[in-house]
C-alpha cells in the first residue's frame, strides 16, 4: 500500500523509512485493508463502554452491511486520496484498523516553509453517517487553529457537518495542509497565536521558528502511535541510506528503460533529498549516483 503524495521530503540530513505493506493474502489481487475489530478505534483511550456499543451498532446505518460497506467505504476513501497526488504528503493506514490513518506533512513555502508535522486523522466509528473525522498533530505545532495542548486542528471550520458522498477524507488533509499557506486568526484555537499573527508579526515567526525546529527533532523520536506502519526517520547515514538512494535510481532508471520514456521516481513511490540541495529527487549531474 503506498502513501499519497509527490514522495518528497523538505527536510535535509533526513531519510524516512516507510513502513513495509502488510503481506497480500494467498488469492485474488490483494486489494484489501485490514478487517475492522469489534472495537474499531484501539488507539482512542478512556471510552465508555456502552457508548462503545452504541457506535458499534450505529455503523451499520441505513446500509445494512455494516462493517463489510465501512470497510469498502475505507479502500475507496483512500484510493480516492492517492489519486489526488497531494504535494508533500505521506499516508498510511494503520495496521489494526483503517478508521486511524497516520502520516506527515511537509510545508514548502510561506510562513511555515520547512515544517515536517507528523500527524493522525482519527475516522468516526460510525463512518460515513459519522460526524467530521479529528485530525491532529502529533507535536502541536503554533498556529492559531492548532491546540496548544492537544494538537488537534480546527477542521469543521471547514466542515460544520459532515455530509455522506459530498465530504472525502482527502479533503480534510488538503484543508489541513491549506491553514498553513494562508492563516486565518478568526475563533482562534490558540489565542496566543492568533494575537501575535495580528499585533506582532516578529515575534510570531521566532516562536514559530523554535516551534518548527522542535517539530523536526520530534520526528527523529519514536512516534506516539503504536503502530507498524507509522512513518519513521531517522538521520543520514551513508552505510544506510547511500545503498537505498541508489536503488532508487536505479530503479527508475529501469522503469525508464522498460516503458520506452521517463520515469519520476516520485510515480514509482520513491523519496529521498540530497541532504546539501534542497532540490526535490536531485541526482548527481554526473549520472553517477
Amino acid at each position: 500500500m503506498s502513501s499519497s503524495s509527490d514522495h518528497a521530503s523538505q527536510s535535509p540530513d533526513m531519510m524516512s523509512a516507510s513502513p513495509s505493506p502488510p503481506p497480500r493474502p494467498s488469492g485474488g489481487d490483494g486489494r484489501q485493508l485490514p478487517s475492522i475489530p469489534n472495537n474499531s478505534t484501539p488507539y482512542t483511550l478512556h471510552q465508555n463502554s456502552s457508548k462503545l456499543n452504541n457506535q458499534a451498532n450505529s455503523n451499520r446505518g441505513s446500509n445494512g452491511f455494516g462493517p463489510f460497506f465501512q470497510e469498502y467505504s475505507m479502500m475507496a476513501e483512500y484510493t480516492q486520496l492517492q489519486q489526488q497526488k497531494i504535494p508533500g504528503v505521506y499516508v498510511m493506514p494503520c495496521a489494526k484498523t483503517p478508521l486511524v490513518w497516520s502520516g506527515l506533512i511537509f510545508i514548502r513555502q510561506g510562513l511555515y516553509q520547512g515544517a515536517a508535522l507528523r500527524f493522525t486523522l482519527t475516522i468516526p466509528d460510525n463512518y460515513p453517517d459519522g460526524n467530521c473525522p479529528k485530525f491532529a498533530f502529533e507535536f502541536p505545532v503554533f498556529h492559531p487553529h492548532v491546540d496548544p495542548e492537544t494538537g488537534e486542528l480546527d477542521v469543521q471550520r471547514a466542515f460544520p457537518r459532515w455530509r455522506r458522498n459530498v465530504n472525502h477524507l482527502w479533503q480534510v488533509i488538503v484543508y489541513a495542509k491549506k491553514v498553513f499557506y494562508k492563516v486565518d486568526t478568526k475563533s482562534p484555537s490558540n489565542l496566543e497565536a492568533a494575537t501575535l499573527y495580528e499585533n506582532d508579526i516578529d515575534l510570531f515567526k521566532k516562536r514559530l521558528a523554535k516551534n518548527i525546529e522542535q517539530c523536526e527533532e520530534r520526528l527523529y523520536q519514536p512516534p506516539s502511535l503504536d503502530d507498524p506502519f507509522t512513518l519513521r526517520f531517522s538521520p543520514w547515514n551513508d552505510a544506510v541510506h547511500a545503498d537505498v538512494k541508489k536503488q532508487m535510481l536505479h530503479s527508475s532508471q529501469r522503469h525508464s528503460s522498460d516503458a520506452g520514456g521517463s520515469a519520476n521516481p516520485s510515480d514509482l513511490g520513491l523519496s529521498w533529498m540530497d541532504p546539501s540541495r534542497p532540490e526535490i529527487f536531485s541526482r548527481d549531474e554526473s549520472g553517477s549516483a
